[in-house]
Formats: C-alpha cells, sequence, structure tokens
C-alpha cells in the first residue's frame, strides 16, 4: 500500500495522563486530528487509536499507542508493518526534557536519547533512522536526572498558553513535512516558539 504516511504521537493512555508533560506527543496528534476533521477509531489489533485522512493526495495515519510509552514500539511496530510503511514515511512525536519548554526539534533519525518511547520504537522497526520531532517540556529548576514526577505532572496554568503555540507550531511542522519534506520543515520551523 503505496503512500502512506505514519504519524505517531507517543503518551500514556488513560484520563489521568491526559495533560502531563509526557503526552506532548499525544497532544500533537489530536489537534492534527482536529485539523484534518479525522475522526480516531480503536484498532484492537494495533493496540492503539488511529485517525486517517488525506493531504495533498497523501494517505495518512495517526496513530496514538494503547501500549504505556516505554512500549509504544509494538503499536508503532505493527501499523507500519500491516501498511508497509518504510521508516522514513514514519514520524513519532515525543516530549524531551532535554529541550527547553517552548522548543521544538525535527530530525530525520538519530539516537534515542534515553528516552523509551523512542528506544522501543528503535527495536520494532529495526533502525534509528526514522523522523522524529521532539517537542521540549524542559525540566524543573535545579532538578537531577531523575524527571519521573515532573514529566507525569500537568502542565501548569501559566504554561498553557505557550503550550498552545507550541501544539500549533508543531502541526504546522508535521504538515510542512508531509507537502514539502524534512529538510523544508527542519529549515522553518525547528527552535524556539515565537511567544
Amino acid at each position: 500500500m503505496e503512500g502512506w504516511h505514519l504519524i505517531a504521537g507517543l503518551g500514556n493512555p488513560g484520563r489521568e495522563y491526559a495533560r502531563t508533560r509526557h503526552n506532548a506527543g499525544f497532544m500533537v496528534a489530536e489537534r492534527l486530528a482536529e485539523r484534518a476533521r479525522a475522526s480516531w477509531s480503536n484498532e484492537r489489533k494495533f493496540d492503539a487509536r488511529v485517525a486517517r485522512w488525506e493531504q495533498g493526495g497523501q494517505k495518512v495515519l495517526l496513530v496514538t499507542p494503547g501500549t504505556f510509552m516505554n512500549a509504544s514500539g509494538e503499536s508503532v511496530g505493527a501499523v507500519a508493518a500491516f501498511y508497509q510503511i518504510s521508516p522514513r514515511q514514519v514520524l513519532v512525536v515525543v516530549d524531551d526534557a532535554d529541550f527547553p519548554f517552548g522548543e521544538i526539534r525535527m530530525r530525520p533519525s538519530g539516537s534515542s536519547g534515553g528516552h523509551h518511547g523512542l528506544e522501543s520504537v528503535e527495536q520494532h522497526l529495526a533502525t534509528r533512522d526514522y523522523p522524529r520531532l521532539r517537542v521540549g517540556i524542559g525540566r524543573e529548576p535545579g532538578s537531577a536526572r531523575e524527571i519521573t514526577g515532573y514529566v507525569l505532572a500537568d502542565f501548569g496554568r501559566a504554561d498553557r498558553e505557550l503550550l498552545d503555540k507550541v501544539l500549533t507550531r508543531a502541526c504546522d511542522q508535521v504538515e510542512c513535512w508531509l507537502a514539502d519534506g524534512i529538510q523544508a520543515a527542519m529549515n522553518r520551523f525547528n527552535g524556539k516558539v515565537p511567544e
């Protein structure tokens, strides 16, 4: 099935995680589905929610895994295999504590950087050569490497205006990737989101 693009927003399923920093990937996916007026369906064979739409003649699959973050690759790999989607046409959207909140960065490939969701995707696609969009969530000032409590906390009220701008810009970047390719998307959108 040629022509499919897969966009996977990573996060944790369940209402208690819905607005947490770790779910930035889910938030981008949900905003993209809203823009495309695409409806979600629960697809048990992939353990994922899936939305489909066409953009500029391209068929797009939007996926949010129903596994928890650390097993995201199970769903992403299953969808990619079923639809015979090349890893270069799989874009994974994740939170990243190593980038400041308000910064986004797309890359054509790379290491997981210790992100367990990306590690799982890498394992199930059997390659590091797939595009990824990192959404910066920053860290608590003075925090050590242990950040579990921070990433599983909700975005604060003070962060919501910037979060809305970040999600909008991330969606613009994904749409640019679909329309014009990764180089154009990186050149136009990587970096700090204007406040």
